[in-house]
């Protein structure tokens, strides 16, 4: 029964990993980038995402300024992509509760199911907002090109030690929330030191996506990973 239940497993891992491929192919054909955004609930993507929209928004007269695209993904409800509306740039909201089962992460399947509502000829970047979980995301990749894991320091120190897998997926960790440091009692070095232990050298950022700090340092990851052959520093 024990090896059935690992068969399983890799099997529907498998069968995930051929349809991100078949997404990527999409993505490449169109030449758009794609971002995973993965986190705990109320870490702060969907706040660092009407930050970096606003941002990309006010640069949209310069040439070089990335159009973007949000695929919005949550169990129910569509609050998120509500508060992003206002941009005015593509949103197609997955609920995976409407045929998915209700997972607590996005699959290759469900973002390939959004495909079709996504103009990609028109953005250059795709930006996922994952549906908020510390495990799941992580196992499934979606055919993107970078994946990145925000984390808020309201979260504790402990996160990378206990949920290691999250943090060893990503290539860019922001720790978000930093102007509440003052108000928590919680040790920044060591929760970057339990970041570098999970995932060790993986890039740090510090972020405050309320107040803006950090910001600068984000969209210009935005900008390199949206051109196609960019180093990202």
């Amino acid at each position: 029964m024990h090896m059935q239940r690992i068969r399983v497993v890799r099997d529907a891992l498998d069968a995930n990993n051929t349809i991100a491929r078949a997404n990527r192919d999409d993505f490449d054909r169109a030449d758009v980038r794609v971002v995973n955004l993965m986190s705990a609930p109320g870490a702060g993507k969907t706040t660092l995402l009407e930050r970096t929209l606003a941002r990309f928004d006010d640069a949209s007269a310069e040439s070089s300024a990335p159009r973007l695209g949000v695929i919005e993904g949550d169990v129910q409800g569509n609050f998120d992509a509500q508060r992003l509306a206002e941009f005015h740039v593509p949103i197609v909201q997955i609920n995976t509760d409407g045929g998915f089962g209700g997972e607590c992460h996005l699959d290759a399947n469900m973002v390939r199911s959004a495909l079709p509502s996504m103009p990609l000829d028109a953005i250059d970047l795709l930006m996922i907002e994952n549906v908020g979980n510390l495990v799941c995301p992580a196992e499934f990749k979606v055919g993107e090109d970078h994946r990145v894991m925000i984390t808020a320091v309201t979260e504790g120190e402990d996160k990378p030690l206990k949920y290691p897998l999250m943090f060893r997926a990503c290539e860019l960790v922001i720790v978000n929330k930093i102007d509440l440091l003052p108000h928590l009692d919680i040790d920044l070095n060591r929760l970057l030191a339990n970041i570098d232990a999970a995932h060790p050298g993986v890039r740090c950022m510090l972020m405050s996506a309320r107040t803006g700090e950090g910001l600068d340092a984000w969209c210009a990851w935005l900008h390199a990973a949206a051109r196609r052959h960019a180093a990202i520093q």
